[in-house]
């Protein structure tokens, strides 16, 4: 609610009144983005950044468990009571209605009683830790706007990272740990939010208030999304616009609140005591039966709608932009750089309109990787200028060398060039053809030249060929191999391959005890046949 809208303009009016005598359309970027509101002053205009309202994202979104089969119920499994954990005759089973607990029990309405749930297997397999991560994605972008609540049907977990991704789980960054002893659990001193401050906002802690066992109002952990926006807004969130001057300045801290997945990390579940109770392991299980998510689609302030197509959200884009966050210009929209929109009405802000480009006069089409053109007079053509997102070419049609285009991707897509990674020890150059495969030097294989050959072992300057090995470059006359490198010979004996005897250099050539030629071990071939190299060190 408090981000949805901005403050009343009111105390503003005088201020800009005579701005607005002379500019009437001074408001005009805003306009899709007011509404009349009612003050003690009379009717007036409230203009507010573009953005849509808060919803309860858990409606959209998609949940995963690791390990996959950490559901309680298959097998049937007995677990204790809640209230009293040696009463152990409660029964989970996935083939009865009544008795499962499946993962969409921690997102619905509750309408059933008792309360429903989802539920892990109990401890069975302990000393094993018994781990879960729950992941929840929404294919979407998504700014948070209040606080994140799960709550517990059995005792809160005695350690829990609560984890953010910005990338649709690619990697992740913790936002919080939870624990019983933080000290123990994650080498951190316990902190909570009131802790905190402006300038250290963004501090990862480890909290203690939410680990207290079987208590029966300890089912609840939150990770407190206002106490963070009280910081700037007040302990009521009544001062607003100091929120989004920084949210306006601070990109570190607009990240801060943005999401496009979040990750439940369960790691030890309640035990309520020091030591595990072997002898009655059913009582240690995770169930948890409410997750709450607010927060908005993030459309980089340039709409105020949001639609769900194909199980998919979007923004309604507005200001000339696209994309499922309205993160670029339109097609012939790109006469400047894009930028997200200002939380801040005019004159302190801007919604950043993407305003026609000259290219669109010469019907010039560079995919969304230039804002500039260039007409070329000895041609009669035009070109895009400078390219970006590691394109090139007259229309950024092409990719940079060293990268390689991406199959899944439109021509539009800034992620449309993939750096080719080509292993600078095995390939040629770090350049790849048009499906990614680095040229590689002799001895050298794979997609980006990182493996070597048959009869080849990798060195700290890539792949370089055998001196010897177990099967074809045998060492000789009882010559041990020795990494590839080097035969380890007999005291009587020298060469690449142990194949000389050592009195052969001296004068006098070989006594007749040690014999005038070497007995072989096994056949020996010539011995640039057999290495297939030249100029090899003699060791």
């Amino acid at each position: 609610m408090y981000l949805s809208r901005f403050l009343s303009l009111h105390a503003l009016w005088v201020t800009v009144s005579s701005v607005m005598q002379h500019y009437p359309s001074v408001w005009g970027h805003y306009d899709v983005c007011k509404t009349q509101i009612y003050t003690e002053e009379g009717k007036i205009w409230d203009y507010m950044a573009c953005q849509p309202e808060a919803r309860d994202m858990i409606k959209y979104v998609k949940v995963t468990l690791d390990p996959p089969d950490i559901t309680c119920g298959d097998p049937p499994e007995t677990f204790c009571a809640m209230g009293n954990p040696y009463m152990c005759n409660n029964e989970c089973d996935a083939t009865t209605n009544e008795l499962a607990h499946p993962p969409e029990l921690m997102f619905d309405l509750e309408g059933r009683h008792p309360s429903t749930f989802w539920q892990s297997t109990t401890w069975k397999d302990y000393p094993k830790p018994l781990q879960v991560n729950i992941t929840l994605s929404w294919n979407k972008t998504i700014e948070l706007t209040d606080n994140i609540v799960i709550t517990f049907e059995s005792g809160r977990p005695d350690q829990m990272i609560l984890e953010k991704s910005l990338d649709y789980g690619r990697t992740w960054q913790p936002y919080q740990y939870y624990a019983t002893d933080c000290l123990d659990g994650f080498h951190m001193d316990p902190k909570s939010v009131k802790d905190l401050s402006q300038h250290t906002v963004l501090e990862i802690i480890c909290t203690e208030e939410y680990s207290t066992g079987y208590m029966t109002n300890s089912k609840i952990i939150h990770f407190e999304i206002k106490d963070r926006f009280a910081f700037f807004a007040g302990p009521r969130l009544h001062n607003m616009a100091s929120l989004y001057g920084q949210l306006d300045t601070t990109k570190k801290l607009r990240d801060f609140f943005t999401i496009t997945d979040l990750r439940i990390r369960l790691l030890r579940p309640a035990t309520g005591e020091i030591y595990v109770d072997e002898q009655h392991l059913a009582r240690y299980f995770y169930a948890i039966s409410d997750i709450r998510v607010y927060g908005r689609c993030k459309c980089n302030l340039h709409a105020t709608g949001c639609k769900e197509e194909n199980k998919k959200l979007f923004c309604e884009c507005e200001h000339n932009t696209t994309g499922p966050d309205c993160g670029k210009c339109k097609k012939n929209y790109q006469g400047r750089p894009w930028s997200p929109g200002s939380y801040l009405p005019i004159p302190k802000g801007t919604a950043n309109i993407c305003i026609p480009s000259i290219s669109s006069i010469g019907n010039c089409e560079c995919f969304g990787h230039s804002n500039r053109c260039s007409y070329i007079e000895l041609l009669n053509t035009v070109i895009c200028v400078s390219c970006k997102h590691n394109t090139r070419g007259q229309h950024c049609e092409l990719c940079r060398l060293g990268y390689f285009r991406n199959a899944s991707a439109e021509l539009d897509d800034e992620n449309v060039c993939i750096d080719c990674n080509c292993n600078p020890f095995g390939s040629v150059h770090d350049r790849c053809n048009d499906t990614g495969f680095c040229e590689c030097k002799e001895g050298t294989s794979g997609t980006k030249c990182d493996k070597c050959l048959l009869g080849y072992i990798w060195h700290s300057l890539g792949c370089q060929p055998n001196v010897c090995d177990k099967e074809l470059l045998q060492c000789q006359n009882g010559g041990t191999c020795l990494k590839n490198m080097r035969c380890q010979c007999p005291p009587a004996y020298t060469g690449i391959l142990c194949e000389k005897l050592k009195c052969e250099r001296d004068p006098g050539g070989c006594s007749q005890n040690s014999g005038n030629v070497a007995v072989l071990h096994g056949p020996l071939l010539p011995l640039t046949a057999l290495l297939g190299v030249t100029g090899l060190l003699v060791f």
